[in-house]
């Protein structure tokens, strides 16, 4: 998108199901698991470039033996980092065991980092907070009892922080942060603790305790740790982890809001965000990845069985619809005929908006990643234009125009707008600021009629509008068309995200500075005060207040505001801008539900607290995120 937004985070797991010999002798690298992860994670390098982690479990070591592994960075190429760290422990292996050292599983183990059975990686992207090293996952929890360590990363965010942490000190702990990470794992440890207690209470009387160490390890129930962890999370979540003997999992929020895949054979079983992740490091059919079903827990044992337990009830699907507008790799071949559907169903509300000109209408896109959603555009009007001919040809309706042209005719299609990434707005004043964001966009001249065209350029989504408004528009406007139509193949995002994505304040979104122009203009300011005394009121209400503040208005009275908005007095076209309709979008993205940023419908009772506190905020002059 143009307004660009820190968004999501990407996990990735691979759990090694045979002897580390296995993979060396059928794929001839000591390095098969770390390979794989690499490629996990680059393909998934949207996901977060602010830092990214990597942790390595071994199974059954030998006391004394270190068998966690963990390099994280927030370096510019925090992968390419951390893998050239990785690699470097084989090369020294070489060094140090000779050259055969690389192909003997057993000595690698025993004496080389990061050649456990059990891998971890994140992608992070810091959606608020410093970014530092310290912010970066896998998280460690670490004890002596090797099934009480806990290693830990995820794609979440949590609305209920301060009852979590209220919990963990009612339970007599002391922790060091008020952060949904620190939380979470203290949670989700606590219960680890516990159920090593347990098992220990349970045979205490029958072996010795360096006999029921083992027996712990084998008996580890984290489907049990994880339902009684979980029932307290507000939030969407993808979390993963692995404890010190082996076992791991991931799990998944009861509204399947943030995403979770894996694939299972009897060499590896691998989890990934996104499932061209998946297909590309194993090169395996789509098909053959699953989804890990909301409220559940792929359970990955010590002996490498697993299973997909129900840890939560799952409640209505309702998983983020911006994973498939714009967040996830359009690779995937589902996403990208969502997207392509999503340009599609704009194509009656381009064509009025064009008064059905099309003979003087150039059409594009911005940026990249709106390139699957603009050949979905382009696919809709040559479906109108195949219609047109239909009825003129086979039909027999009258037609005013020249028939050769009607039959030869093809949509304008130009790449018009590219960013110019050279482009640096640092050691500057803010006059001189606005003056160079205003060129970081580049445009192809002399395509566009002066005076006569109107410009067509699709984008995944307008959040802000601070782009369109300081840039876009500007660049577009030195080509002179007639008019600049932006189209959004999103609805208006009017309401803040509390689940993953940087959208917590409420004055940024340019659909809720359209609302209260329009509310000023009518004369009816006073809808704000109402919807401030109903949050104020009930700060724990199950409703959503802040759609009061939109009630008056309709999708088109706000569209039309927002063309005021960004345009600028200098700008010389005519600007419009359009919206895809909420009904659309669930037609494009039917098993992709979650809306709650366009219609303020949040799946859980937090959302509903986050948004309200969030308007709150932005009444009393407040620039924090409400959760």
């Amino acid at each position: 998108m143009s307004d660009a937004i820190k968004h999501e985070c990407g996990i990735a797991m691979i759990r090694l199901r045979k002897p580390a010999q296995y993979y060396i002798d059928k794929y001839g690298t000591a390095a098969f698991a770390s390979n794989r992860l690499y490629v996990l994670m680059q393909k998934q390098i949207n996901r977060g470039q602010d830092g990214a982690g990597v942790a390595n479990v071994k199974i059954d070591t030998k006391p004394g033996t270190r068998y966690i592994s963990r390099y994280r960075s927030i370096e510019p190429s925090a992968v390419n980092y951390i893998f050239d760290k990785i690699n470097r422990k084989y090369k020294k292996a070489k060094k140090i065991g000779g050259h055969d050292a690389l192909t003997d599983g057993n000595w690698l183990k025993e004496n080389t980092a990061f050649t456990g059975e059990v891998w971890l990686g994140h992608l992070r992207y810091g959606t608020h907070g410093e970014n530092s090293i310290e912010t970066c996952h896998p998280f460690l929890k670490q004890n002596n009892w090797r099934s009480r360590n806990l290693v830990m990363a995820g794609n979440f965010n949590m609305t209920n922080v301060e009852e979590l942490f209220d919990k963990l000190v009612q339970l007599g702990q002391h922790p060091k942060e008020k952060t949904d990470t620190v939380t979470v794992m203290e949670k989700i440890g606590h219960f680890l603790d516990e159920e090593n207690q347990r098992i220990f209470d349970k045979y205490k009387h029958q072996y010795s305790n360096e006999q029921i160490t083992q027996v712990i390890e084998d008996e580890l129930d984290m489907a049990r740790i994880l339902r009684r962890s979980c029932r307290d999370f507000d939030g969407g979540y993808a979390m993963a982890g692995i404890v010190g003997n082996g076992s791991s999992f991931v799990v998944r929020d009861p509204s399947g809001i943030r995403p979770a895949y894996y694939y299972a054979d009897d060499e590896v079983i691998v989890v990934a965000s996104e499932k061209p992740a998946i297909k590309s490091a194993f090169n395996i059919d789509f098909n053959s990845i699953k989804e890990i079903q909301p409220g559940h827990a792929l359970v990955i044992n010590k002996d490498g069985s697993y299973d997909e337990s129900e840890i939560m009830p799952a409640r209505e699907k309702m998983s983020c619809s911006f994973e498939r507008i714009y967040f996830s790799r359009g690779t995937d071949p589902n996403i990208y005929q969502e997207r392509k559907n999503l340009g599609k169903a704009l194509i009656p509300q381009i064509l009025k908006a064009i008064d059905f000109d099309l003979k003087n209408t150039v059409f594009s896109y911005i940026p990249n990643t709106a390139e699957t959603a603009f050949l979905g555009m382009i696919e809709g009007l040559e479906d109108y234009l195949a219609a047109k001919r239909r009825e003129v040809f086979v039909d027999g309706k009258p037609h005013m125009g020249d028939l050769d042209e009607l039959l030869n005719f093809r949509p304008r299609v130009e790449k018009l707008v590219s960013k110019d990434v050279k482009l640096r707005t640092f050691i500057t004043n803010d006059d001189d600021r606005d003056s160079i964001v205003a060129n970081v966009y580049d445009t192809t001249y002399e395509v566009i009629k002066s005076g006569i065209d109107t410009l067509v350029v699709i984008d995944d989504s307008i959040v802000r509008g601070t782009t369109l408004e300081k840039s876009i528009l500007t660049t577009l406007d030195k080509l002179k068309p007639k008019r600049i139509i932006i189209v959004s193949s999103a609805p208006q995002i009017r309401f803040p995200d509390c689940y993953g994505i940087d959208m917590s304040k409420m004055k940024e979104f340019i659909a809720f500075r359209a609302a209260l122009a329009l509310l000023k203009e009518r004369k009816i300011e006073n809808t704000l005060d109402q919807v401030y005394e109903s949050c104020v009121a009930a700060p724990y209400s199950t409703e959503n207040f802040v759609k009061g503040v939109y009630n008056a208005f309709t999708d088109d009275e706000i569209s039309a505001k927002i063309s005021e908005i960004v345009t600028n007095e200098d700008i010389k076209a005519e600007v419009q801008v359009i919206y895809q309709t909420v009904e659309n979008l669930h037609k494009c993205c039917p098993d992709h539900l979650g809306d709650w940023y366009f219609t303020g419908n949040y799946p859980t009772t937090g959302g509903m607290r986050v948004v309200n506190k969030s308007f709150v905020n932005y009444m009393e002059g407040k620039t924090v995120r409400a959760y």
